[in-house]
């Protein structure tokens, strides 16, 4: 694989010049080692790949097909380039079975799945849904009455036919449209940890992408894991509390940046796709999970059933770890499945840990 526009920033021993990683970043005792970084833009958002420094591992070019793989993902799952493989779905797949890559596949019965296992409240078939909402360009719009009945009318996965044999998609009624953002950062993460630990044999490592995912696996010289900072999304400056990830994702939701007013009204670009109108009453939902497509789909899904729906749904599925906060400014966070070795409440000190 070939670099395409990646930026190397070269070793560092002080891990908290590492910003911005999911809502927040890691924290100063993290880690105390040499730290290769690679950077690239890709899926509207800058994509990280942080590689402790061992002996005779390759370090800069391992970053670089790792990033490689996710521009590959991104080509596959955009639908902002008309010759992207769910570009031609969206396009045609109410007319004809159209075949997708082994991995677009793959992804799409497992979306089947986390929407079978959320009820409806993940759901990658909600793209009229999202551009009626005037959030596909993010600007933000109120539909009118007909405009939201016509997008409700194609949201769902019920439209959407998996045909094993053929690897192919069909529609089952027109107007249907996908849209992975909130999966698709989380999946591509995955994959290139993947292709760093089976192709490089990398053996530790943490990737993001942008402010909602990131993906840890192995841990610093000495260290059990890796620690991040968990921003409060109202204060910037505030921390809610600083997580450990062990071979784990971690995904956040949040309508913290994407938002439109309308008579004094907030309207956030996380669509509840059942009611087919953004969702309310949470401000950030972080979810740990095994793998990040995971983590992101489940955060979203926290996010649209809120709170109640959310803390069933975490008492019901130990294997999620949550970290909930209502839509109220004097609320906590609530936390559920996550040890309490493994996440410090915002003041609480790391001699702790």
């Amino acid at each position: 694989m070939t670099d395409r526009g990646s930026r190397f920033l070269p070793f560092q021993n002080e891990w908290n010049e590492l910003r911005a990683i999911l809502s927040g970043e890691p924290t100063d005792r993290a880690v105390n080692c040499d730290l290769l970084r690679v950077s690239r833009r890709a899926m509207a958002t800058q994509f990280e790949v942080a590689l402790p420094v061992f002996p005779n591992e390759p370090g800069v070019a391992a970053a670089s097909d790792a990033l490689d793989i996710i521009d590959e993902i991104e080509q596959e799952l955009t639908i902002y380039r008309e010759d992207s493989d769910i570009s031609a779905v969206n396009r045609i797949a109410d007319r004809e079975l159209v075949p997708v890559p082994d991995r677009v596949f793959g992804l799409l019965q497992r979306c089947a799945q986390l929407t079978r296992l959320t009820e409806g409240a993940f759901d990658i078939a909600a793209g009229a849904l999202i551009r009626t909402w005037g959030f596909q360009h993010r600007q933000g719009r109120i539909p009118t009455v007909i405009e939201r009945r016509d997008a409700m009318a194609a949201t769902g996965m019920r439209f959407v036919r998996l045909d094993e044999p053929s690897r192919g998609v069909r529609f089952l009624r027109p107007g249907v449209m996908l849209n992975f953002g909130a999966i698709g950062k989380g999946f591509a993460l995955d994959q290139a940890a993947k292709w760093l630990q089976g192709q490089w044999g990398i053996r530790s490592g943490m990737l993001h992408g942008g402010s909602s995912s990131i993906l840890a696996f192995g841990g610093p010289p000495m260290q059990n894991g890796w620690w991040v900072r968990i921003r409060h999304p109202w204060e910037p400056e505030r921390h809610l509390g600083e997580i450990r990830l062990t071979n784990q994702a971690l995904g956040t939701s949040a309508a913290t940046y994407q938002f439109f007013e309308h008579q004094r009204k907030r309207y956030g670009h996380i669509l509840d796709p059942r009611q087919g109108r953004p969702a309310e009453g949470m401000a950030q939902v972080s979810v740990v999970a095994a793998d990040a497509a995971t983590a992101d789909a489940i955060s979203t899904a926290l996010y649209v059933l809120g709170i109640d729906r959310a803390v069933q749904f975490c008492r019901s599925h130990p294997e999620i770890g949550a970290i909930l906060l209502p839509d109220d400014p004097g609320a906590t966070p609530i936390v559920f499945n996550i040890s309490r070795h493994d996440f410090l409440p915002a003041g609480q000190t790391s001699s702790t840990a």
